[in-house]
């Protein structure tokens, strides 16, 4: 009997291994072309990517569409409504915003304004600390990026997030696409999803997508390098980012 049982031990801890070993290699074989184990020649490179909007140039939410439609087109992101709606890039009030950014004699226009919002693919991200299984994991260039196939749907990012920048799949996604980019994977029920700063764009050498759709009003490049310009802007203009206090250094900043 102890034979026998020493034997079982034996054979099941040995295909424990090949399972995790298995898995690891799916995982891996998931990571898109952009991430950082394969780099292309035509990769556009950062020390710490970033964006400044420059909301004074958006007047109303339909400015802002463009750019979500661009966003959302090119990542497969499914139209669904109510507590099912899955965000990669909204708009919201400044007040649900900033709610740390309030003054009580504001400006009416700012007051008033609506304010796009995505992952701000922070220096410090509690989305990466809480994943049990790191499916969330920052890249060397500050990016905050997902391996879908490592997501459980434990939620716990969510619940990390200080943002709301994240979206469950309670349902089919691909049921919710009036179009499909065959360039950019589908999603499956039970995963979380956001923004990735269109990294699968950046290994092309292209600018994010809603970058590209706002004609100049919003822009993207490197926080490490002073003479970038994003940090030209930032010099010159005052900005503001969502929730500061909490020690997230988010990398998405509103010229007001």
């Amino acid at each position: 009997m102890n034979n026998t049982r020493r034997n079982f031990l034996k054979v099941a801890g040995i295909t424990a291994l090949g399972v995790a070993a298995g898995a690891g290699t799916a995982a891996a074989s998931y990571l898109p072309h952009y991430d950082h184990m394969t780099p292309k020649p035509e990769r556009l490179h950062a020390k710490r990517w970033g964006m400044v909007i420059d909301t004074r140039k958006f007047h109303s939410a339909e400015d802002y569409k463009p750019l979500i439609e661009a966003c959302h087109i090119e990542h497969n992101v499914p139209e669904f409504s109510g507590p099912k709606e899955i965000k990669w890039l909204w708009v919201d009030s400044y007040h649900h915003a900033f709610p740390m950014a309030h003054n009580e004699f504001m400006s009416e226009e700012v007051e008033h304004k609506p304010f796009p919002l995505l992952c701000n693919h922070c220096e410090e991200p509690p989305c990466v600390r809480v994943c049990p299984t790191q499916a969330t994991f920052k890249r060397e260039d500050g990016i905050v990026i997902m391996d879908m196939h490592r997501c459980i749907g434990c939620r716990f990012c969510m619940a990390g997030c200080p943002y709301g920048s994240r979206s469950f799949n309670f349902q089919d996604p691909r049921k919710g696409l009036k179009q499909e980019n065959p360039k950019y994977p589908t999603r499956t029920k039970g995963v979380v999803e956001k923004c990735n700063f269109c990294a699968e764009r950046l290994a092309e050498g292209k600018m994010p997508a809603c970058v590209e759709a706002s004609e100049g009003k919003v822009l993207f490049g490197d926080l490490g390098d002073p003479n970038s310009e994003v940090r030209r802007a930032l010099a010159e203009n005052f900005t503001i980012r969502r929730k500061p206090d909490l020690g997230t250094n988010p990398s998405v900043f509103y010229i007001i």
